[in-house]
């Protein structure tokens, strides 16, 4: 039986920009979700507090979407009062979805080779397919050998084909070829805290948001 997989991609969309947005579009259509839930993080563990609040960066993300309908704004980490852990977002997306929906965790390449620094990370194979981007040119398997060999031995078991993930909830690594668009959330925020134009990298709505509530601007 076949299930279309649901894709979740997180991040703390500081803000959300069009290189996001593509990859998700991509993964999307490369990956045949049904879906795919955009998650902002509340309090990542892993970096320092964004320079605005979790509820703004939600905002931000509910207005660049809202003209796609396979996209979805998931609020469940930024309504915690506790760092942001994706095996935690996981397991509440379990209890909510089921245990046999396929599950697709979507990151970049980069993201996957530091997957063993990741809270309880082994314990997302279990939860959810892993889907990577790489740009094309440059594949998974080429970059692997670098990694430790806990991660090495999760992926030679587990890489399949992105056709496998809809038949069973969760358990294996695809790669897909990404065209990246180089976007960054943190020269956005460079170019308004200098007054520069920010057009055509992120949509209108995102932008006249940060605008109106002059986010990124020197105290």
């Amino acid at each position: 039986m076949s299930n279309r997989p649901i894709g979740i991609l997180g991040g703390t969309f500081d803000p959300i920009h069009f290189g996001h947005l593509r990859l998700a579009e991509e993964m999307l259509e490369q990956a045949d979700l049904q879906q795919i839930r955009l998650i902002p993080a509340g309090t990542p563990p892993h970096r320092g507090s964004p320079q605005v609040t979790a509820q703004q960066r939600s905002a931000m993300v509910k207005l660049a979407i809202a003209d796609q309908p396979a996209f979805v704004l998931d609020e469940c980490e930024v309504m915690r009062d506790k760092p942001s852990y994706t095996v935690d977002t996981l397991r509440e997306l379990r209890a909510e979805l089921g245990a046999v929906q396929p599950l697709c965790l979507l990151m970049g390449g980069d993201a996957f080779l530091q997957l063993h620094t990741w809270h309880e990370w082994e314990q997302l194979f279990e939860l959810a397919h892993i889907v990577v981007g790489f740009r094309p040119g440059f594949t998974l398997e080429e970059r692997i050998h670098g990694a430790t060999a806990e991660l090495q031995s999760h992926y030679h078991r587990r890489v399949c084909a992105v056709a496998e993930m809809s038949q069973r909830p969760s358990g294996g690594v695809a790669e897909l070829a990404i065209p990246k668009l180089e976007i960054s959330a943190t020269d956005i925020r460079r170019r308004v805290a200098e007054g520069r134009s920010i057009r055509y990298l992120l949509p209108n709505a995102v932008a006249d948001y940060i605008h109106q509530h002059n986010l990124y601007t020197p105290c």
